[in-house]
């Protein structure tokens, strides 16, 4: 799919791995729209970006009512949306049991479970929608929806009991979704990206950085947002790539802590 002229929707897109495939995406040639609870970060991003290729929407992406109607207003001001981008997602470090052997906080599951994984299909099953009513291109093609997991999903480490079931759950949803969708056009694909460099984790202490970067094959480095972007790019310009989890990792495989 070319990106020329395409509308993609962005979760998450204020900040980290969102704002990096906002920025790839503006930049060839997209018209996006960053979804995002903080108002602050979609508006800096929509400035930077440039007010005329960049919208934004404040939305809770778990809440089904307020996706729908945010989908609707995309569709109605900008006339349709190709392309889907997932990087909305929060995290908490818990063990099942902790230090005192009381069980994991089942509200704090739950939370986690609700954006991450009900809020990645939530935001799919709109697009898919709005997609759907698309003309298709001269390769067949209606629209793409790239989610993003996690190697945690894979290598799911001490204390990412949450996070990990979510992301293992968005790996295992891509190929029936790519399948349920094949028929009318939309490809469906997935990120699992490895350690990265987002402000989140700039912000640890050095040393902290250093035993991490230790133990990633090569490159030798944490990964750059930016390489995220260009991967949501590649993926949308090759048509053949359908129904994939691919890890953006640099060959790592976490360690149990």
């Amino acid at each position: 799919m070319n990106l020329r002229n395409k509308v993609a929707v962005v979760t998450g897109g204020g900040s980290g791995l969102g704002r990096a495939a906002s920025q790839a995406l503006v930049d060839g040639g997209a018209t996006v729209v960053i979804i995002d609870m903080n108002v602050e970060a979609g508006a800096k991003a929509v400035e930077e970006l440039g007010a005329n290729k960049a919208h934004f929407i404040q939305l809770d992406v778990s809440s089904g009512s307020d996706v729908e109607a945010a989908f609707d207003k995309i569709t109605a001001d900008l006339g349709h949306v190709d392309i889907c981008v997932n990087c909305a997602g929060i995290g908490i470090a818990a063990k099942t049991l902790n230090r005192e052997g009381e069980p994991h906080n089942l509200d704090h599951y739950r939370k986690v479970i609700e954006v991450n994984l009900i809020g990645t299909f939530n935001i799919s099953r709109c697009a898919a929608a709005a997609m759907a009513r698309n003309e298709a291109d001269e390769k067949s093609e209606k629209g793409i929806i790239i989610n993003t997991a996690s190697i945690a999903a894979f290598d799911g480490q001490m204390g990412q009991v949450a996070y990990s079931a979510t992301k293992g759950g968005i790996v295992g949803m891509t190929l029936p979704m790519a399948r349920d969708l094949a028929g009318v056009g939309i490809r469906v694909n997935t990120i699992a990206p490895g350690v990265m460099a987002t402000p989140l984790m700039l912000g640890m202490p050095q040393p902290v950085q250093d035993g991490i970067v230790s133990n990633i094959p090569f490159p030798k480095r944490l990964g750059e947002p930016s390489e995220f972007g260009q991967l949501v790019v590649q993926m949308v310009e090759n048509s053949y790539l359908n129904g994939e989890t691919v890890r953006l990792d640099g060959g790592v495989r976490m360690q149990p802590r």
